[in-house]
């Protein structure tokens, strides 16, 4: 065989086992779907109901609107069966348990609005706080608001001040507020504009600070999370924003880099403490409270951690963890082993219920003497997350898996994240190289045939010159 034929049927077989490794992720998201269009979910059992809420996404391939887009609320029993399904919205952001409710939850949920509907000349946002009880199915609206533009306008989070109250974190003005939900009127606003310059964040006023959480500690002071701005802030109601207690750095990407989701841990748990998904580093963070410092006391990642959006620390001293990109909702014990695990499209956030809102019933790393975890691979568990006995076994991280651990590695944080957001939903790690392989093939193919080519070849011939005398 010539030397340029073994070259063809090597650049064959790369493309062929490349295509392959695609295929077969696609054919698995693919027989995942139930006959009605709906996922079939694959829960193993864990300890009480888990209710996740996803951003648009289809089964077949990411997207932002259309007739394919998808946003989930769905909870699963013990068992991993479904309790409660609905995609009626666009999208699906925060899921808060209601005090003194077993199976009741509230939700931040987002509806893509044309024109016409707006009442506009451009498309806008309908933002509605909502409340469903997951055994009857009955829901009630709460809040709405419209706000302008599809994107970096959608609320990501409220939370509940009183009974009649609420905090809004709202992206689209760049502000905290609580309204009265019984009189609809503001009775407290905090605008980002009063303590930070607009030099810094994202780009103003498209989505300069993107503030995409809000908690109410107990004292009553506000913790807000400023994506942009690499930020985790505490605001006085009275003051506005409490001087020397922010955590990160605009721009200090080692500490937080656009975040979501930071949960406080209290005191009296073994906080002061901030559980935080450190989106853009993917990996969950914690840091301790210590002399007027923000330590870092505990750290968990992966292999497949993809920017992951949540983290809740439960009683148990386990962590519940949302992996948006990694598409998977999951716990981790005290040791960091995976116990109980879930393949979900484009999560945004997990509850628990019976555990707290959040990560208010459980303890912090430092006091449950958690161990931190940063890649390689991780275990998972057949039993019940419950604590006690539970089987494990090794889940090995397979060659091209390790491969892209090391290439999201080299790529800077956000550059990974987008490629995987713009990707098919059933495309991991492994299928991103692969497809990337074969383009790559087909590219050095291409140059080798222009290369061997008789036309290449007439390119490098000498040019004589005669001249007449």
């Amino acid at each position: 065989m010539r030397s340029r034929d073994a070259v063809r049927v090597l650049f064959v077989g790369l493309i062929v086992a490349s295509a392959f490794v695609v295929g077969s992720g696609y054919l698995s998201a693919e027989s995942s779907a139930s006959v009605n269009g709906r996922p079939a979910f694959d829960a193993p059992s864990a300890d009480g109901i888990t209710v996740v809420a996803t951003d648009s996404n289809t089964w077949m391939g990411k997207a932002s609107d259309g007739p394919r887009a998808r946003a989930e609320l769905v909870a699963f029993r013990s068992n991993g069966s479904v309790l409660y399904y609905d995609d009626t919205h666009t999208r699906y952001w925060d899921v808060d348990p209601v005090k003194n409710e077993s199976r009741t939850v509230e939700y931040v949920a987002a509806d893509h609005l044309n024109a016409s509907e707006c009442h506009a000349t451009t498309p806008c946002t309908r933002n509605v706080v909502e409340r469903v009880n997951l055994s009857t199915g009955e829901v009630t609206e709460l809040y709405a608001r419209i706000t302008p533009r599809k994107h970096s306008t959608r609320w990501h989070d409220v939370d509940r001040v009183s009974e009649d109250r609420l905090a809004v974190a709202d992206i689209a003005q760049d502000r905290v507020y609580v309204v009265n939900t019984t009189t609809g009127l503001v009775e407290w606003s905090w605008d980002a504009q009063s303590e930070y310059p607009l030099k810094g964040g994202g780009p103003y006023p498209e989505d300069w600070t993107h503030i995409n959480d809000v908690s109410v500690l107990e004292d009553g002071t506000l913790m807000v999370s400023m994506r942009n701005q690499d930020q985790v802030v505490f605001l006085d109601r009275e003051t506005g924003l409490v001087e020397n207690r922010t955590l990160g750095e605009d721009g200090r990407h080692d500490i937080i880099y656009e975040q979501h989701n930071p949960d406080y841990i209290n005191e009296s748990n073994g906080g002061p403490a901030v559980l935080i998904g450190d989106s853009e580093n993917n990996r969950v963070i914690e840091y301790q409270r210590e002399d007027g410092e923000w330590n870092q006391s505990w750290v968990w990642q992966d292999a497949r951690m993809q920017w992951p959006r949540d983290a809740d620390r439960l009683p148990n001293g386990h962590t519940l963890i949302t992996d948006s990109n990694g598409n998977r909702v999951f716990e981790v014990n005290e040791q960091g082993e995976v116990v109980w695990s879930v393949d979900v499209a484009f999560p945004y956030e997990a509850e628990r219920l019976g555990t707290g809102d959040e990560s208010t019933g459980g303890p912090s790393a430092a006091k449950a003497d958690l161990q931190s975890k940063t890649g390689g691979a991780s275990s998972t568990g057949s039993a019940a997350a419950a604590g006690g006995d539970v089987t494990t076994q090794s889940e090995k991280p397979g060659v091209l898996d390790k491969t892209w651990a090391v290439v999201r590695g080299l790529l800077p944080g956000r550059t990974a994240n987008a490629l995987m957001y713009v990707t098919p939903v059933w495309m991991g790690g492994p299928e991103v190289l692969a497809l990337g392989a074969i383009v790559v093939t087909l590219l050095v193919w291409l140059l080798a045939e222009l290369y061997w080519s008789p036309w290449s070849a007439s390119f490098s011939k000498p040019v004589s010159i005669s001249r007449r005398r």
